[in-house]
């Protein structure tokens, strides 16, 4: 068993089921029941404790259930004590260390986020987030040694239904920073918002949030919990997932249309006329509220956000835009750091639909980024305004591409490293290329000439065989005209199959 290959950064993932060719089970109930035992141990080692307690919760995948019983085995052969949360979402895990009386000393999820049906994963919290690279290397390292003891008096499980307790939550937040005086414990009446849960984890926020708000949630689609994921797949950055969402919006004659991802720790949303508010968009309309209650402050994104999207932090919201690495954690982790040399920043988000808010623990939350919209949404309604008059002034560009280049070196980690520094030269000899800096990670250029009015950004991945190349342009065309280019470039590197440049 190559338990080294379950380690995706900080998350452990696997295929968990037969079902696609050639994907070969790797992530069965014996080896989550295992995962199980070594969290405890790691638990134990981490708050330096001997009595622990674990709240386990699963997605809808269809693999879920007896991953989460051979998990919760494992804990309470440990001796801990363990809460079965049943269908939860991720953030929803996180918030059982931290938000209750009686709060858990480590929190588990069940989920492979939008992966197809077949895989599964675990993410693990304490009450300081999400566990890291080094924490999810040492699980597996006590699991496959069998690094642990066996308790002589195995715990018992205790069911507690902490997805209403979360929604709970959320209501209580949006009616106190709504806080409308003609209807307080409606603020969302007369408003129509319909949920895209996808078949994943997140149907509670129509019946259990957006219900109790007085908003009409008829419509909403895809909230009953099917792992085999039948209409589309649940993810914010899927074309056929937002293409649906945004029909619904204009056939239910919506005022907003809500998407989650499985697990619910990513979102976006959609405007009345059925224009999706994601990447660029969504990054725009939370930062303009976030830097409204924080003047001035850094927002923190990946490296793929548009040029667009800096002049309208920057010059329309007089807050900073800090470019970082792609990966969710990455840009979580640079705003905290951030924080800590003094540098306010309140805002981490990623174009894939990952927002994590300093006021709520810098966790990753999408049903949480939604509440914060929908604060606003309500006090804008009141004024006979909508949500996206605060971006009206956001440019957008013309054309964006991303390609994925495939490495066939073996070790494509080093060949991508190797393409990157003979690129930054190649670059160099470019009349109207310049790298821009800072950058990083992978080369940036700004592509100056009339017929491009751009720049791309290629980089390498952090887990497969790929490198990521995004290109944007401000003119028709612009794309291509910068594609062709590095179409000429790339073919001296054998090991890179550039043919969807070409394409």
């Amino acid at each position: 068993m190559n338990w080294e290959k379950l380690q995706n950064g900080s998350d452990i993932r696997g295929v968990a089921m037969e079902g696609v060719e050639g994907e070969t089970v790797n992530l069965t109930p014996c080896i989550v029941n295992e995962l199980g035992k070594a969290f405890v141990k790691w638990l134990k080692d981490f708050s330096n404790q001997s009595d622990v307690s674990v709240a386990v919760g699963t997605d809808s995948r269809i693999t879920g259930p007896v991953l989460k019983e051979a998990f919760m085995k494992g804990v309470t052969e440990m001796g801990a004590n363990v809460f079965d949360c049943g269908l939860a979402s991720t953030p929803a895990m996180f918030m059982t260390t931290v938000s209750v009386e009686n709060p858990v000393t480590g929190g588990v999820m069940i989920t492979a986020s939008h992966l197809p049906f077949n895989r599964n994963g675990l993410k693990f919290f304490t009450n300081l987030g999400g566990l890291n690279k080094k924490d999810i290397t040492e699980i597996l390292r006590i699991a496959k040694e069998k690094d642990y003891t066996i308790s002589d008096t195995p715990s018992i499980v205790t069911k507690w239904n902490f997805i209403d307790e979360y929604a709970k939550f959320l209501v209580d937040y949006i009616r106190k920073g709504a806080n409308i005086q003609t209807n307080f414990e409606k603020p969302l009446l007369g408003l129509k918002i319909i949920v895209d849960a996808g078949n994943g984890a997140g149907g509670f926020f129509s019946s259990k949030v957006l219900h109790q708000l007085g908003a009409d949630t008829t419509g909403s689609q895809f909230l009953d919990p099917d792992g085999n994921f039948p209409n589309h797949v649940p993810n914010p950055e899927d074309k056929d997932a937002m293409q649906s969402i945004c029909q619904s919006v204009i056939r239910e004659k919506a005022d907003l249309g809500v998407i989650f991802d499985t697990d619910v720790d990513r979102s976006a949303i959609v405007d009345a006329k059925g224009n999706p508010v994601n990447r660029n968009a969504l990054v725009a309309l939370i930062a303009s509220i976030v830097i409204k209650e924080h003047p001035g402050s850094t927002v923190v994104t990946d490296s793929i956000t548009s040029e667009g999207l800096t002049r309208f932090i920057e010059g329309e919201l007089k807050g900073k835009h800090h470019r970082f690495k792609r990966g969710y954690k990455n840009v979580i982790d640079e705003s905290i750091r951030l924080n800590e040399k003094e540098e306010e920043s309140w805002l981490a988000i990623e174009t894939s639909g990952h927002a994590a808010l300093k006021e709520n623990y810098f966790l990753d939350d999408g049903a949480y980024l939604v509440a914060k919209l929908l604060v606003e949404m309500a006090k804008l309604n009141v004024r006979g305004k909508i949500l996206t008059d605060l971006i009206a002034k956001l440019e957008q560009p013309m054309e964006s591409k991303e390609f994925r280049i495939i490495i066939t070196e073996e070790n494509f980690s080093k060949y991508a490293e190797h393409v990157l520094s003979e690129m930054e030269n190649k670059v160099s000899h470019i009349n109207g290329w310049e790298l821009v800096s800072p950058n990083f990670e992978g080369i940036k250029v700004r592509c100056t000439s009339l017929h491009e009015q751009g720049w791309f950004l290629l980089r390498m991945s952090l887990h497969d065989p790929v490198m990521p190349l995004n290109i944007e342009s401000d003119v028709k065309g612009g794309v291509m005209a910068i594609a062709a280019k590095l179409v000429k470039l790339l073919t001296d590197f054998n090991s890179l199959n550039s043919n969807v440049l070409k394409k």
